[in-house]
Parts: structure tokens; sequence; C-alpha cells
């Protein structure tokens, strides 16, 4: 039925306040995360939550679910769309995390529309506005990158060499950028957005986030509506974000490029999370890898 321990699934339903066990789905390959269905004695509905895990040694200081349960915090308090946290439990191997089931969709429009993807920029916007005050340092540390957790670096040095990335390499190398601290998601795409119909239900995954530039996000959209549809699709979410902020965004090709080296250099690595959660199966390999490409040849040609 599921490969969660019996221990684990005890949490879970005393976490829930409820005594049967009525379903367990994984969400993603048909595994974590996974959809708790659940009933007490006295209820005539369904119980829904999520159950994240992951590994506990895995975190920057802190178990990755801390750190999201601290940034879904912070969200929360400043008027961000998130799932409430109904529990976190954490043990020398595993983490887990339980938070409260939304409805909604991460599927995505096979052609763009302009109003979601403005949405988008604009809730980056709202994000990095966001005060984490009496959060720990500790919990939202610096991020520098999108998903900072993947050294991206190091599967360029392992691949086979790719000239456009070396140029990017080179060129980062060569700018700084003195921009704005704030509050950044840091994982901040499609896939981690519940929509229904143009309405956004709610941004999801928030084991990345901290205190970082404005661009993490920013970048990390643009890259991601460049790949869904191609780098017009970028400008609209550049448009959200301004917009939302009243001022002109900061360093955008500098961010682009670091958000386009944050994608491995053999794109079918993050191939099936993208087709999958935002169910765009036309989106092949060789589509992402072509997009991915000319967004980062883009960015190059503004920066210089």
């Amino acid at each position: 039925m599921n490969e969660l321990d019996t221990e684990r699934l005890a949490w879970v339903l005393s976490t829930l306040g409820a005594d049967t066990l009525m379903s367990v789905v994984g969400l993603r390959d048909g595994g974590a995360p996974w959809l708790i269905e659940a009933r007490g004695a006295s209820e005539d509905r369904a119980i829904r939550a999520v159950l994240r895990i992951a590994d506990s040694r895995l975190g920057m200081g802190c178990p990755p679910t801390s750190r999201e349960r601290a940034g879904m915090t912070v969200a929360a308090r400043g008027g961000i769309p998130v799932p409430q946290v109904l529990g976190e439990q954490v043990d020398a191997d595993e983490a887990a995390l339980l938070i409260d089931y939304l409805p909604g969709s991460s599927a995505q429009p096979v052609t763009p529309n302009p109003t979601r993807l403005r949405t988008l920029g604009a809730i980056a916007a709202a994000i990095f506005c966001l005060t984490p005050d009496s959060v720990p340092e500790a919990l939202l540390p610096a991020v520098e990158h999108p998903i900072p957790s993947v050294d991206f670096g190091a599967l360029r040095a392992e691949a086979e060499p790719q000239q456009l990335f070396i140029e990017a390499e080179r060129r980062l190398a060569e700018v700084s950028v003195d921009d704005p601290i704030g509050f950044v998601h840091g994982d901040l795409w499609s896939g981690n957005t519940l929509w229904s119909g143009e309405e956004l239900e709610a941004v999801l995954d928030w084991d990345c986030c901290g205190h970082g530039a404005a661009g993490v996000d920013l970048g990390s959209l643009r890259c991601d509506a460049a790949m869904c549809y191609g780098l017009p699709a970028a400008d609209h979410v550049l448009d959200g974000w301004e917009s939302a902020a009243a001022r002109p965004a900061d360093s955008v090709a500098y961010w682009d490029v670091v958000a386009a080296l944050s994608t491995p250099p053999d794109i079918s690595w993050f191939g099936p999370a993208i087709t999958g959660m935002t169910q765009r199966a036309d989106l092949t390999t060789s589509i992402l890898r072509e997009r991915r490409d000319a967004f980062l040849a883009d960015g190059l040609q503004r920066l210089n």
C-alpha cells in the first residue's frame, strides 16, 4: 500500500486526531510526498493531509523540514497563500512535515497565459518584501542561487564541457552585483504552485528559502517560463514583478544567467519533474534544452 513505516503512520494519525487510515498515495512517481486520507471515529468526512519526507542530514544547518516550516510561517504571516503546517517529526535519518491538503493543480497550460505568468512575478515580489522577524538565522540561511542544496558547478565540472556554460561561468566571474537582500523562496517555479484557473491557490515547497537577492526567485521564474513557452514568456513574469514592486528589477540579465546555470547540464535530470508536475507532456528533453540554452544565451548577450 505504501512505503511508510507503521510508526510514521501512527504519528500522522495522532497529529490529525484520526484513528483510521483510509489511503496513502504517492504524489511523485508513486513516492513522497504522500497524500494521506484518514478518518476519526466521530468524523463523517475524510481528513486529507500531505506528508513530506526529507533526509534530515541534508539540511544547511538544520533539517530541511525545519527550514520549510520556518519559511511557510513567514509566508503565511505575510499573506502569501501556503498550506498550514500540522506537525513536524525529526529523527537521526529522516525528517517529516505534515501539511494541510489544499485543492488546486500544478498543471500548466500548453500555451502561455500572460495573467498567470504576471501573477508569478507578482508573488515573487511579495515574497521578497516579507520580514522574517523572530526566526532564527540558522533556519533561513543565505541563498545565492536557485535550489541552493544542489552544487550545479560540480555537475558541470563532471559533465562533458559545453561552450555556452563555460562562457557563462567566465562572464559571471567577471561581474559582481550588490542588490538589496530580502526573503526568497529559493525554488520558485510553476511546479511549486497550485492553481484554480487563473487564481493562485498556494506556493509550495519552501525547503530552499532564506535570505537573498530578488533575482534568485525572479530569474528562476523567468527561466522556467522560457523553458515552458519560449523567451517572450519570461517578460510577462518580469512585468508582473515590476508592477507589484513598483520599481524596475535589479540586475535582470545577471540573475537570468544564474538561473540558467542552476539547471543541470543534462536537462533530462529535471525533465520528468517538469513534465510530471506541470502535466506538459509536450516538453521533451530536446525542447527544454533548446529553450534553456536560448534563455542563457540571451541573458549573456544582455549581460555584455
